[in-house]
């Protein structure tokens, strides 16, 4: 993984001792809350509902086991014991003093780890699949792609202050695991009819309030030109996009508005300028990032009879496990490992400081002293011996790491909500709860198989609600809590957002709903489809009227 150079360290290190003077001016009354709120933002620093809330960047999803020790030791110090993952590959503290945050920021620099530009309206934590450079289907490693632009982004001075946040994601895979699709810019790695390395590029796709998919920008982008055309792009989203309205201010509004064919025509003009300029990328750089992400010393293994390991075992928690939690691997006697973070009575993407410090022990001892954080807000040991998928899952169980529902409806991914977040209309955590409670049944997940449950608190989707073959949206109706249903979203290749059903419903009534729906789903099946593909192949109808059945006086008059 990469490591800092000096330049890194000094910059990472004034930049604490910088906001550790911000900090104490704010505090002795020097500094308004006007004048410090925006450096507080460069600083990944938050005000949340109850306290302020600290987001620390986890570039690319990539973690050692020594960060993440880190990462535990400062959630023990100066939080409550438990930490949240992201769908952004960062970790969120929730529970933080404000004078302590220069302290936090402090040892975690001293662990190569920062919260540089993980707010504000700049270039945010590039993001990438969770199983990069190990996947089967991988065209590339697009590690050190994503690293040449966090290298390039950072403390841009030209970006510090954009109309709207910006955020980009890069798939090397022929599956999108990293939902380019609905990201600002998203970057496909591909290969041309010569073997050459390129990138098709996607701008100006997004969630929120108005949920787009991104528009092709250009089919083949040539490496060289990476940083090049991604700062044309980022340019002319800069110099027109809306500064007016926060709502209308990201690129996905601008894109809709000119066209894609026109904003591309934009961009390839304005690129025009800076096509041979200083940074394109050559091959000595490439090489400078890229041997840092090197493959580590696997040994020569056979593969394993998967199968024949579970037979062995005689236990069906350990085969239901290695279906849904063990993951292919492009080195023979290797898999990825996923620890999940989604088990009953947790909130989902919550680790405690424990299971922060067993997935490091397990990353020493079974994975190179590497791991990553998942998309879905789940953790990755990426190179585990398949010989040892049996004592990884014994400990991971111990652990309350090894629940078998990585893709199955309790791997829901789930913002805070209301229960932390001061923008949110509506708790996400307790319908999730209510939600693992209605369906902890691990034979009936398995019989229901492939779905996607995401839970958003607000329009703002931190919790992916539009991509969810099932989404729920908290709405705030008159004060009072209610939840939207949308179905039919989906991330990866073929990307869509999900459609709304029709009005919302209370929160006690959700968990009945998903019930409903599901019961005319594996009614409706055929053959092995997935939820999703059920909603794609029969419309909204049959899982609209299965919701309201029975229900006519339930749920919101209004339809929002």
């Amino acid at each position: 993984m990469y490591h800092y150079d000096a330049t890194d360290k000094a910059i990472v290190h004034a930049r604490v001792k910088q906001f550790r003077g911000q900090t104490e001016r704010f505090l002795s009354g020097q500094l308004s809350e006007d004048d410090f709120r925006p450096l507080r933002l460069q600083n990944g620093l938050y005000i949340q509902r109850h306290a302020p809330m600290l987001r620390i960047a986890i570039p690319y999803g990539l973690l050692s086991s020594t960060q993440l020790r880190a990462l535990a030791t400062v959630t023990q110090k100066y939080d409550r014991g438990t930490g949240h993952f992201t769908t952004r590959q960062n970790l969120q503290l929730n529970w933080i003093s404000l004078p302590e945050v220069p302290n936090i920021l402090e040892d975690l620099a001293n662990v190569e780890m920062h919260a540089i530009q993980t707010s504000g309206n700049c270039i945010r934590n590039i993001t990438t699949d969770h199983f990069a450079g190990v996947a089967a289907d991988e065209i590339a490693d697009p590690r050190p792609w994503a690293e040449v632009l966090r290298q390039w982004s950072t403390f841009h001075p030209e970006f510090a202050y954009l109309p709207r946040k910006f955020k980009i994601a890069i798939s090397g895979t022929t599956e999108d695991r990293a939902a380019i699709r609905v990201h600002d810019v998203g970057l496909q790695i591909v290969k041309n009819d010569a073997g050459e390395i390129g990138f098709t590029v996607y701008a100006g796709g997004g969630l929120g309030r108005t949920p787009l998919i991104g528009q092709k920008m250009i089919d083949f982008l040539p490496w060289q030109h990476l940083l090049t055309y991604t700062e044309a792009l980022v340019r002319v989203y800069n110099r027109y996009g809306r500064r007016d309205n926060p709502y209308k201010a990201r690129i996905k509004i601008l894109v809709k508005a000119l066209g894609s064919d026109e904003y591309a025509r934009q961009v390839a003009e304005e690129w025009a300028h800076i096509k041979e300029g200083p940074n394109t990328l050559t091959a000595e750089e490439v090489a400078r990032v890229a041997k840092q992400f090197s493959a580590p010393a696997y040994e020569a293994l056979p593969d394993s009879d998967l199968s024949g390991m579970a037979a062995e075992h005689n236990d069906q928690s350990f085969s239901r496990w290695l279906a849904r939690n063990v993951h292919a691997h492009k080195v023979s006697g290797y898999a990825a490992v996923t620890l999940s973070l989604k088990t009953p009575g947790a909130a989902p993407g919550d680790a405690s400081v424990a299971q922060m410090q067993t997935a490091a022990d397990l990353a020493d001892e079974y994975s190179f002293g590497e791991l990553r954080v998942a998309h879905e807000q789940n953790l990755v040991l990426s190179d585990v011996p398949q010989k040892d998928l049996y004592a990884v899952w014994q400990k991971a169980r111990a652990a309350g790491l090894a629940s078998a529902n990585i893709g199955l409806l309790a791997d829901m991914i789930v913002c805070p909500g209301g229960d932390f977040c001061s923008l949110a209309n509506a708790k996400s955590l307790p319908i999730a709860a209510a939600i693992h409670e209605r369906f902890a049944d691990l034979d009936y997940l398995f019989d229901i198989g492939e779905l996607e449950l995401n839970i958003s608190g607000c329009m703002n989707s931190c919790g992916h609600h539009h991509l969810g073959a099932i989404g729920i949206l908290g709405v705030d109706k008159k004060g009072e809590e209610w939840y939207q249903i949308t179905l039919g979203g989906a991330q990866g290749n073929a990307a869509r957002i999900g459609e709304v059903i029709g009005r919302s419903f209370a929160a006690a009534e959700i968990p009945d709903v998903i019930e409903r729906m599901i019961v005319a789903y594996l009614a409706l099946r055929q053959n092995e489809e997935s939820f999703g593909e059920a909603v794609a192949r029969l419309g909204l109808s049959p899982f609209r009227e299965a919701a309201y059945r029975n229900n006519e006086t339930a749920g919101d008059p209004a339809h929002v």
